[in-house]
C-alpha cells in the first residue's frame, strides 16, 4: 500500500522581467533582464521576438466558406463482408435499384452479402466550378464487416435543403486498411468500414459566393480577440494608404477604399492577406487528466506561493508462518500470519524561484523538483485554487 503525504516545499516564485524580453541561463538558473530596443514598425504592444503570423491565416473572409453535401449510397463489390439479413436497407435499396433498370424482383427472395449501404458525405468548398473534383468519405450505415475492394455506385450529394444535387460521387472505396478473422484470431488495421475516395465526387454546379458587401470587405478572426482585431487594423492602415480599416469588435475588421475608392477586391485581398501581425490570446493552461499531458502558454504568470508536495511510503508485507506445539503439549501444527511495515520517506527537494515566474521557471521549478505528469497536475491545480496562477486552466 502506498500512501502519499505532503510535506511543505517553500518556492517563492520570482522573475526579473523586463518589457522587451529575457534572457535565461538554463544550466545555472540565472535569470538577466534585458531591455532591447524597439525595432522600427513594430505595432503597439508587440514584443521583441513575438511569433508573427499572416493575416491570412488568422482570419477568414466573410461569405467565404465551405458546404457540406451528402446523401445515401450503395457500395457493391464486397467479398463476403456487406449487410446481412439483419439489416434490410441493403435489399430495399438493392431492390429500388433494379426496379430502375426494368427489373422487378421481391426484396424477401434477396440474401445479399457483398453489398452495404453506406453515407457518402463531402465539403463543396468555395469557388469550384463544374467540372472539379473533390474528396468523398463513404461509411457503412449498416452491419458490413468491411468496405474493402467496395465500388460506390453513383450518388448524387445535396445539400441540407434536399433542393438540388451540388456533386455526383462514384468510384472504387480505399480504406487504408484490413480485418482478417479465422478460428477465432482477429486482426484489424484501421477501421474498415469507413473509406476514401480521393477525386471521387464530380460538381455539377458551384455556390454562389459573396464575399463585397456594400464596397467593404469583412475579416472575421478564426478565434475573436479585442487586442489581435485592432493589430489586423492597425497593421492594415499603416501597410496601404489607399484602404481604411476598422475593427468593430473582437471578431471582425471592415476593410474598404480610403475616400469612397473603388478598388478590386480580390486585388485588395490578396495585398491583405500576406501582411505579419503579432496575435494575442488569453494566458491558457490545458491539462488532459487522462494522459498526463499538460500545455502551458508563454504569457501564464505566476504568483508568489507556498508549494505543499512531498510523498511516504508505506509497504506492508504479510506472509505465513507454520507454528509448531511444544513437545510433549499433545498440540496441534498451525499457521499464522506475519506482518512486516517498511515506512519509507522522500527526501524534501526545494526548488526555489521569485514572484511573477513564467513558463520557463515553471518549468525549471518542475525540474528541478523532479516531479512526474501527475505531480505537476496537482500542484498547477493547488496553484489555480490558491489563486497564484494567473491564467484560464482548462481540464480536459
Amino acid at each position: 500500500m502506498r500512501l502519499l503525504t505532503s510535506f511543505t516545499i517553500l518556492a517563492s516564485i520570482s522573475l526579473a522581467y523586463a518589457e522587451g524580453g529575457l534572457l535565461g541561463d538554463s544550466e545555472q538558473g540565472n535569470v538577466v533582464s534585458q531591455t532591447p530596443k524597439k525595432e522600427a514598425g513594430m505595432q503597439k504592444g508587440e514584443n521583441l521576438g513575438a511569433l508573427k503570423v499572416r493575416i491570412k491565416d488568422l482570419t477568414r473572409v466573410r461569405g467565404v466558406r465551405s458546404n457540406q453535401i451528402s446523401n445515401i449510397g450503395v457500395v457493391v463489390g464486397l467479398e463476403g463482408t456487406g449487410d446481412t439479413r439483419n439489416s434490410p436497407f441493403a435489399q430495399l435499396a438493392i431492390t429500388n435499384l433494379m426496379r430502375d433498370f426494368g427489373i422487378t424482383i421481391d426484396s424477401r427472395q434477396l440474401n445479399l452479402k457483398n453489398v452495404a449501404i453506406v453515407m457518402v458525405t463531402a465539403e463543396l468548398p468555395p469557388f469550384v466550378r463544374p467540372g472539379n473534383r473533390i474528396d468523398v468519405t463513404v461509411s457503412s450505415i449498416g452491419d458490413a464487416k468491411s468496405l474493402k475492394g467496395g465500388y460506390l455506385l453513383q450518388t448524387p450529394l445535396y445539400s441540407a435543403r434536399k433542393d438540388v444535387a451540388y456533386a455526383v460521387a462514384m468510384g472504387p472505396v480505399s480504406i487504408g486498411g484490413f480485418n482478417f478473422a479465422q478460428g477465432g484470431t482477429e486482426r484489424q488495421k484501421n477501421h474498415t468500414t469507413v473509406g476514401l475516395i480521393t477525386g471521387g465526387a464530380l460538381v455539377e454546379r458551384p455556390v454562389e459566393t459573396q464575399y463585397e458587401f456594400n464596397g467593404s470587405l469583412f475579416l472575421e478572426l478564426i478565434e475573436p480577440d479585442f487586442t489581435t482585431a485592432n493589430r489586423i487594423a492597425e497593421a492594415i492602415n499603416s501597410s496601404y494608404k489607399d484602404l481604411s480599416a476598422v475593427a468593430w469588435d473582437a471578431g471582425g475588421v471592415e476593410v474598404r477604399g480610403a475616400q469612397s475608392t473603388i478598388l478590386d477586391p480580390v486585388e485588395v485581398l490578396s495585398r491583405v492577406e500576406s501582411l505579419m501581425v503579432v496575435p494575442d490570446a488569453i494566458a491558457t493552461i490545458v491539462i488532459n487528466e487522462r494522459t498526463g499531458t499538460i500545455v502551458v502558454g508563454g504569457d501564464v504568470k505566476i504568483g508568489s506561493a507556498m508549494i505543499a508536495h512531498g510523498g511516504l511510503t508505506v509497504k506492508i508485507n504479510q506472509y505465513n508462518e507454520i507454528v509448531q506445539p511444544l513437545p510433549f503439549s499433545r498440540g496441534t501444527t498451525e499457521t499464522q500470519t506475519n506482518t512486516d511495515v517498511q515506512v519509507k520517506e522522500d527526501i524534501v527537494r526545494i526548488g526555489v524561484v521569485k514572484s511573477n515566474a513564467t513558463l520557463d521557471d515553471l518549468a525549471k521549478i518542475f525540474r528541478a523538483l523532479r516531479v512526474t505528469p501527475r505531480d505537476m497536475i496537482a500542484i498547477i491545480e493547488a496553484l489555480r485554487a490558491q489563486g497564484a496562477i494567473k491564467a484560464v486552466v482548462k481540464v480536459q
